[in-house]
C-alpha cells in the first residue's frame, strides 16, 4: 500500500505526528510493534505519575494529624498499587487506538525497517513480512533505558525502568544509580511506601541538570525523607551471585560495597536505531543519534527523524512538538523551528522540580548582568493552607534589557506552573510586565509574581 506519510513509532512522538498529518489532508499510517503510545504512555511518563500519585497519597494518609484530622493506621496493598499503574497505563493506550481511528490513520502492527526508494518493510508477529511505501516516511522509534558495561541488567536484580513499573513484590532495599527524573522519581516512589533507598551520583549534584540552589534543595528533602544520597561516586562492578545485589561503589574517600535487593539503573537512556535500515538506506548518524536539519530531514531525502532519536531533549513534549512541526513543514505552511532553549523541563518527585530557560551559573558564563529573585513558598498563604511549604521559585533576568533568562521551581505542584514562564518567555515578557499581570490570590502561582518581584526589589510578602 502506497501512503503520503507512514510514521514508525506510536509513542509521543509518533501518534501526535500521525494525527497531524492527517488532520493537515495526508493519507496516513503508523507503525508500532508494542503497544499504541510507546515507552511513554506504557512504561514511562504516565504510569511513572500514577505510582507518584499512590505514594504521595500514603503521605497524606500518615500525616493525617497534620491537618486536623484524626489519626489513620495507613497501609497499602503493593500489587494493587502496581496494578492501578499499570491500568492507567492501559486507558491510555486505548484512547490513543481511539484516535486512531477518529483521524482514519491505519495502524500497522509489527517491527519495521525502513528500505531504500521510501519504503518500509513490517514484520509481523508471526514473522509475514509485507512492504508499504509512502512519500515521506517519519522515523519516531524512541529509546530504552541505557546500559552501562560494568552494571548489565539482568530484570530481576539489576533492573531498569520497566521493571521498576512492574515489580511483583516491594524491595526492602534498593540503590538507584543516577539521579536524573527517572532515577529520584522512583527512588522517592519506593522510599515513600517503605523500601530503604540509596541513589548513588556520579556528577557533584543530583539532578546535575538543574540550577545548583534547586539540587541542593532537592537533596536536602530527601534525605530528609529518609533517602540516603552520595554523590561524586560511581558504581564499578555489581555482583548478584547472592540473595541480592553488592554493590562496589568508588567515592572520593575510597572504595565502599552497597547491599540491597534490587539495584535500579537509572542512569539515561540509549536510542533504539539498531536494526531499523538506516545502515542500507544511508542515512546518517553520529554517536548514537540520527542527524536531522532544522526541519528533522535526515541525510536522505523522504526519510525524517524526531525525538529521543535525535540529538534533542528527550522529552515527550520535545518530540510531540517535532512532529508537528515536521509535517507542517512538509505540507509547505510556514513553520517556526523550535526554540531549544525554551524547553520546559519537569520532574515528578516530592518536591516537584520544574524549570525552563538558563541556569543562573549558565547567564553569568554565557557573560550576562543579571537580576535574580527568590520567593520560598514558606510565606505563600496557599502553600501554607496546603500544609506543604517546601520550597521556592527562583527567577533570573538580564539586568540590561530585562530579558526573562530563566525561571527554575521546586516544591508541591510547580510543574503545573513553569508553563507561565514558558509562554511569558515566548513571548519576550518583561519582568516589569510580570509584576503588574495580576495573579489571583491565594494560590500558589503567584509566588512566581513575588519571585519576580524580589528580582527588582518590589517583592511584598517576604
Amino acid at each position: 500500500m502506497n501512503y503520503d506519510i507512514i510514521v514508525i513509532g506510536s509513542g509521543p512522538g509518533g501518534y501526535v505526528t500521525a494525527i497531524r498529518a492527517s488532520q493537515l489532508g495526508f493519507k496516513t499510517a503508523i507503525i508500532e510493534k508494542e503497544n499504541l503510545g510507546g515507552i511513554c504512555l506504557n512504561w514511562g511518563c504516565i504510569p511513572t505519575k500514577a505510582l507518584l500519585k499512590s505514594a504521595q497519597v500514603f503521605n497524606y494518609i500518615k500525616h493525617a494529624e497534620d491537618y486536623g484530622l484524626n489519626k489513620v493506621e495507613g497501609s497499602f496493598d503493593f500489587p494493587n498499587v502496581i496494578a492501578r499503574s499499570r491500568g492507567v497505563a492501559t486507558k491510555m493506550s486505548g484512547g490513543i487506538s481511539f484516535l486512531m481511528k477518529k483521524n482514519k490513520i491505519d495502524v500497522i502492527m509489527g517491527t519495521a525497517k525502513v528500505q531504500k526508494g521510501k519504503k518500509v518493510s513490517v514484520t509481523d508477529k508471526e514473522g509475514k513480512v509485507s512492504e508499504y511505501s509512502a512519500n515521506h516516511i517519519i522515523i519516531a522509534t524512541g529509546a530504552r533505558s541505557r546500559e552501562l558495561p560494568n552494571l548489565p541488567q539482568d530484570g530481576v536484580k539489576v533492573i531498569g525502568y520497566r521493571q521498576a513499573l512492574s515489580m511483583p513484590t516491594q524491595p526492602k532495599s534498593m540503590i538507584v544509580v543516577g539521579s536524573g527524573a527517572i532515577g529520584v522519581e522512583f527512588a522517592d516512589f519506593y522510599n515513600t511506601m517503605g523500601t530503604k533507598v540509596t541513589i548513588v551520583e556520579f556528577m557533584p549534584n543530583i539532578v546535575p541538570v538543574e540550577d545548583e540552589e534547586i539540587s541542593k534543595h532537592l537533596e536536602k528533602s530527601l534525605k530528609k525523607s529518609g533517602i540516603d544520597i552520595m554523590t561524586n561516586a560511581s558504581v564499578e562492578s555489581v555482583d548478584t551471585s547472592g540473595n541480592g545485589v553488592k554493590a562496589n561503589v568508588k567515592t572520593k574517600d575510597g572504595n565502599i560495597t552497597l547491599e540491597a535487593d534490587i539495584l535500579l539503573s537509572a542512569v539515561g537512556i540509549a536510542a533504539n536505531i539498531e536494526n531499523i535500515g538506516l545502515e542500507e538506506v544511508g542515512i546518517a548518524t553520529d554517536k548514537g543519534r540520527v542527524l536531522v536539519n532544522e526541519w528533522y530531514q535526515t541525510s536522505v531525502p523522504g526519510y525524517y527523524a524526531i525525538g529521543d532519536i535525535i540529538p534533542t531533549q528527550a522529552l515527550a513534549h520535545v518530540a510531540s512538538a517535532e512532529g508537528i512541526t515536521c509535517v507542517e513543514k512538509i505540507k509547505g505552511m510556514h513553520v517556526e523551528t523550535i526554540d531549544y532553549g525554551n524547553i520546559p523541563g519537569c520532574t515528578y518527585c516530592h518536591p516537584e522540580i520544574a524549570s525552563v530557560g538558563l541556569t543562573e551559573k549558565q547567564a553569568k558564563e554565557k557573560g550576562y548582568e543579571i537580576k535574580v529573585g527568590k520567593f520560598p513558598l514558606s510565606a505563600s498563604g496557599k502553600a501554607t493552607a496546603n500544609g506543604n511549604t517546601d520550597g521556592f521559585i527562583k527567577v533570573i533576568f538580564d539586568a540590561k534589557y530585562g530579558e526573562w533568562l530563566g525561571c527554575h521551581m521546586i516544591g508541591d505542584g510547580v510543574t503545573d506552573m513553569v508553563a507561565e514562564a514558558v509562554v511569558a518567555r515566548k513571548l519576550e515578557t518583561t519582568g516589569h510586565e510580570i509584576i503588574k499581570s495580576i495573579h489571583p490570590h491565594p494560590t500558589v502561582s503567584e509566588a512566581i509574581m513575588e519571585a519576580v518581584a524580589a528580582a527588582y526589589g518590589e517583592v511584598i510578602h517576604i
